[in-house]
């Protein structure tokens, strides 16, 4: 997960600060009646951090998990999608859990409960023990984000301290996506893959006691969707589990999965404040699957070559970590080029050129083999982090404008939830044909992807061009 994808989760978390046409009075204390908000901030980032690593920090133990689990390719690919799916599936009501309880007790409660997770990922006796603590610390991380980010939104009054505390906040997340390949390989290799869950207990505590010096949030109502979240979950992990297992289970896990999905829209239509509006889909539909091709490529690529690295090329899971460095490293400055040409152009150019450079990225990764240079294989990475990184942010603007104000939030953790569901569905696919063969996984995974994003990137250019003052 990039700071992109949280910019998404920005306009999705819950908000104490009223518009000024709103006529009411803030819900939470001002800033300096509770001292200086760099405490919520500080915690707000440590909280992010957290969820982003643990997205890109367990790939390159996956080898060694299977070693010493003794673990398949199916049981390697839940153990990333144990923890993607429970955030995605999670993360669009999480929103009103917070407004509910109050930010900081949510985001407190979220905390505890991951640090324990990770504790228990971390002394996981088997398999079945591992993916049930992962999808606790899912869980966990879908209440965190919104939470997080509204204790910024709550610390600092001001609009422009505000956007510059939530631009740190992301940044914090732009940092552990980078090192998260890197701190897992070095731990991996250094001690064990129960390393890189060990580590998250140490911030987590720091993230608490820096809680302890922020003011307490005010509750308020909000509606839970208590039926359409769980036909939704059913429906994605039925949908998953049908990827990873095939044989005849996978038959009854579809239509699990196309009953659940049949049984969200009905109770969708049907609530006075569901989880996800249906209308939403009307006027995003190019964002959400340009979004969902992203992720695709992106978190199938890294997944895939994290196997690569070390099953073919028998690099150490330090080593492995390091040949995506390049890669992730330039996510943070990407974002800002973006965000300076969608204000200037427009958000369809970005949009389309950056899709256009991860396609050629993708096709230029086709010419990787044994042989292949460690630069070269490093270097050809790089293609693809760079389009991604360029298209998402305009994408996400673009969505936001394409519904009413009060829709955005909703429609922002729409498109980070889709997106996260893409990327656990790209994993448990590719890891399937990687359990059959790795060089044709390899192959296929980078022309499905490749073949996506091509079709997302024809379809962005009905997107609307720069508007003129």
């Amino acid at each position: 997960m990039s700071s992109t994808d949280l910019t998404a989760a920005s306009a999705a978390a819950p908000s104490s600060f009223p518009t000024p046409s709103s006529g009411r009075a803030p819900e939470h204390p001002a800033p300096g009646a509770a001292g200086s908000p760099g405490p919520a901030l500080a915690a707000a980032m440590l909280g992010f951090a957290l969820i982003t690593l643990d997205t890109s920090v367990v790939n390159v133990a996956l080898p060694a998990i299977g070693v010493d689990l003794r673990a398949g390719m199916s049981g390697l690919q839940w153990v990333v999608d144990a923890y993607t799916l429970a955030f995605a599936a999670l993360l669009l009501p999480s929103g009103a859990l917070a407004d509910r309880v109050g930010a900081s007790r949510a985001y407190g409660i979220g905390v505890v409960v991951f640090v324990l997770a990770s504790a228990a990922c971390g002394l996981a006796p088997g398999l079945p023990e591992l993916l049930a603590a992962r999808t606790v610390q899912g869980t966990a991380a879908a209440v965190m984000l919104p939470a997080s980010l509204a204790l910024v939104r709550e610390a600092y009054g001001d609009p422009g301290r505000r956007a510059r505390a939530v631009s740190l906040w992301a940044a914090g997340g732009t940092v552990a996506v980078a090192l998260g390949p890197v701190v897992g390989g070095a731990l991996t290799t250094a001690w064990s893959w129960r390393g890189i869950f060990f580590v998250n207990l140490p911030l987590g505590l720091l993230a608490l006691v820096l809680l302890t010096r922020v003011a307490p949030s005010v509750r308020r109502p909000a509606p839970l969707d208590l039926p359409g979240r769980l036909t939704a979950m059913t429906a994605l992990g039925a949908l998953t589990f049908a990827a990873i297992e095939g044989g005849t289970e996978a038959w009854w896990a579809l239509g699990i999965a196309g009953v659940s999905f049949a049984a969200f829209l009905v109770v969708e239509t049907r609530r006075r404040h569901p989880v996800v509006p249906l209308g939403l889909f009307r006027n995003t539909t190019v964002a959400v699957a340009a979004g969902s091709a992203n992720s695709v490529a992106f978190y199938g690529m890294l997944f895939v070559f994290s196997l690569f690295f070390q099953q073919v090329l028998g690099l150490s899971a330090l080593a492995a970590g390091l040949m995506f460095l390049p890669m992730t490293g330039l996510l943070a400055g990407v974002n800002i080029l973006s965000a300076k040409a969608a204000a200037r152009y427009g958000a369809r150019l970005p949009i389309v050129l950056g899709q256009a450079v991860a396609v050629a990225g993708l096709l230029g990764l086709l010419t990787v083999d044994a042989g292949t240079s460690r630069w070269a294989q490093a270097l050809l990475l790089v293609p693809l982090a760079l389009g991604a990184g360029f298209s998402l942010p305009p994408l996400i603007a673009s969505m936001m404008e394409a519904v009413p104000a009060e829709r955005a939030g909703t429609a922002a953790g729409l498109l980070n939830a889709v997106r996260q569901t893409a990327g656990a569905l790209a994993i448990a696919v590719f890891g399937s044909m990687a359990a059959a063969s790795m060089e044709t996984a390899l192959r296929a995974s980078l022309l499905i992807s490749a073949a996506f994003l091509t079709l997302t990137t024809l379809a962005s250019l009905r997107l609307p061009g720069r508007r003129r003052s």
